[in-house]
């Protein structure tokens, strides 16, 4: 589902109240604040759908795939998410 087609999901269900725009500008300042959330805290959790943890990655030697050379990859933070049993439930 692309952000257009999101925004066009949650317009059908609340057409009366709020424009394509206002829903728009909703969903920005709703993953600006899991952005700032996740920065902050580390940590992101709704219940029924899942958790998002912020992970931090070391910094390891890896290999160029053209050429074979070894590279140094730097350390990083990467973002996990855990289903909620309720969701798994309802892909399963």
């Amino acid at each position: 589902m692309t952000k257009k087609e999101a925004i066009s999901a949650v317009h059908a269900q609340f057409a009366n109240d709020l424009t394509k725009k206002q829903v728009g500008e909703l969903f920005d300042a709703l993953f600006n604040a899991a952005s700032d959330a996740l920065k902050t805290e580390g940590r992101l959790g709704y219940p029924g759908f899942g958790t998002l943890t912020v992970k931090a990655v070391a910094a390891r030697t890896g290999r160029n795939p053209q050429t074979g050379a070894a590279i140094q990859i730097p350390a990083s933070k990467r973002v996990n998410f855990k289903l909620a049993p309720e969701l798994k439930a309802k892909l399963n």
